[in-house]
């Protein structure tokens, strides 16, 4: 088979050394040793489930549709673009005293995290960066430690820096419009949403189960009714769905809630924000969502940014601790952003059973309040 032309790949862009970010070992992501397991489990943002995803897209049958990059560090001034001086000072300070702090809950500041994040910006700046320049379209940051849930001023939720945020702002900053945030982990992308909830130049649609605020660090709740702030009302659309959405529920909000509102916005930048913890079996979510419901989203992301942004799209790995299942699904989704005709990989689970019903319920209600209440939308 003849290698796919420089107009069917994606660019990844992958740096080693976030694999020496260690989150440790406990029940599941507490770092607690209760002293009476035998076996303590590894933290579920582990560099095992990234090694994987490595491991697939270098080795699997898209491998010859993916170009390799390197990425490298944030600077100080680069992190300043999203969050305070205060913020990044803290975990500079934390870093000199040798780390070994919990941040918030779950997250951990370990010797080698802090280098390990600022690769994670920096790296997902570096493929923002190779769009804006013109060297390719369809780019996707292999990133971690994850970003979406980190705020302007606090870690959350095993983030620390907010890359996809960084990235918004770099394009922002370099002559972009209007930018479109997509995020499809299974957590609301609470961290993103407020860098830009007073902004009408980036729309954050997050697609997310319906878990509310866990605490200090993550007082958003990510209901319908958070829709941005001042010039920013309406720009934040929240999509809470029911447990077990699935590939149907999930297809249904693209069309009826998130195509309808992009195609309003016309963004000329989309950011495809992807975590596969929404997946089947993944030990940090419940929306049973497959490969080939993976797929299908990633082609309806492509065919928007084909028509308002002249295919640039930057997609940036968030969640997703299923150590297997997970590479797997980056693999579909990746299929389904080079609207590949069919698939390269077949499911391992195939099947999984699933009633969209109460999905759609949910749904229909969101269409409904976003109708009423969102300015962009109310001639929809």
């Amino acid at each position: 088979m003849s290698a796919p032309s420089t107009s069917c790949r994606i660019n990844v862009f992958w740096h080693d050394g976030m694999l020496n970010h260690d989150t440790g070992k406990g029940v599941f992501d507490t770092g607690m040793n209760p002293g009476f397991l035998e076996v303590l489990e590894k933290h579920p943002e582990n560099s095992d489930r990234i090694r994987n995803i490595v491991s697939i897209l270098s080795k699997g049958p898209i491998s010859s549709y993916i170009s390799w990059h390197s990425g490298s560090p944030a600077t100080i001034h680069q992190l300043l673009s999203f969050h305070s001086q205060e913020y990044v000072d803290m975990l500079i300070e934390g870093d000199k005293n040798g780390g070994n702090k919990e941040i918030c809950c779950g997250t951990f500041l370990n010797p080698g995290s802090f280098n390990a994040a600022l690769l994670a910006a920096g790296t997902t700046l570096s493929a923002m960066k190779y769009i804006l320049d013109g060297y390719g379209e369809l780019v996707y940051a292999l990133v971690r430690p994850p970003g979406h849930h980190a705020q302007p001023t606090q870690a959350d939720g095993y983030c620390f820096f907010n890359n996809a945020g960084l990235a918004v702002q770099l394009a922002l900053d370099s002559g972009c419009k209007k930018v479109l945030v997509l995020d499809i982990d299974v957590h609301y992308g609470n961290g993103t949403a407020e860098g830009f909830y007073r902004s009408d130049k980036v729309l954050t649609v997050s697609l997310h189960m319906n878990h509310g605020s866990w605490g200090p660090s993550h007082p958003q709740n990510g209901t319908v009714d958070e829709l941005g702030e001042g010039e920013g009302f309406g720009y934040n659309l929240n999509v809470p769905l029911p447990n077990g959405s699935g590939d149907n529920g999930y297809g249904y909000a693209m069309r009826e809630v998130v195509i309808p509102a992009v195609e309003k916005f016309e963004p000329d930048m989309m950011v495809l924000v992807i975590g596969q913890d929404s997946s089947a079996f993944d030990p940090n979510g419940r929306q049973c969502l497959t490969m080939d419901g993976y797929r299908e989203i990633g082609r309806m992301v492509r065919r928007l940014a084909d028509k308002h942004c002249g295919s640039r799209l930057l997609i940036v790995q968030e969640g997703g601790y299923h150590v297997t299942y997970s590479a797997y699904c980056v693999h579909a989704t990746l299929e389904g952003v080079l609207d590949l005709p069919h698939p390269l990989l077949s499911d391992p689970i195939a099947y999984y059973p699933e009633d969209e019903t109460f999905a759609v319920k949910a749904i229909e209600a969101i269409k409904q309040f976003q109708m009423k209440n969102v300015p962009m939308l109310k001639d929809v």
